[in-house]
């Protein structure tokens, strides 16, 4: 599997950014898909998942204010965020999840930086 994320940038706080995701590939196999963030100095935590079933989780700290959602047909997965605020501020990265006869693999794309200013 492999996912190319665009999106990202720079906003003042309020503001809204939409992040997507392109997975090509073993596409079939993934049962799950979303974002994780990374801020300096903190582990990366999970943002939001979309999982193939159609059931969404979020962090506490976006609920209300991010929204996944994805577009089956392109592959495509979207994170709408609005109501940005400094804490925001991260690396994004896409993940997807499959599920194989070995268990659970993690594929990564590469981050993109969200920078919201105060």
């Amino acid at each position: 599997v492999q996912l190319q994320a665009s999106g990202g940038g720079l906003v003042q706080a309020g503001g809204s950014l939409r992040l997507s995701c392109a997975a090509s590939g073993s596409t079939v196999s993934i049962n799950a898909i979303g974002w994780f963030r990374q801020a300096p100095g903190k582990q990366r935590e999970l943002v939001a998942r979309i999982y193939s079933g159609g059931t969404t989780n979020y962090a506490d700290s976006v609920k209300g204010r991010f929204t996944i959602s994805r577009d089956n047909a392109k592959n495509t997965v979207h994170l709408q965020m609005n109501s940005l605020k400094p804490e925001d501020t991260a690396v994004y990265y896409c993940n997807a999840r499959t599920q194989g006869l070995y268990g659970l693999t993690d594929y990564w794309g590469k981050g993109t930086q969200v920078t919201v200013s105060s």
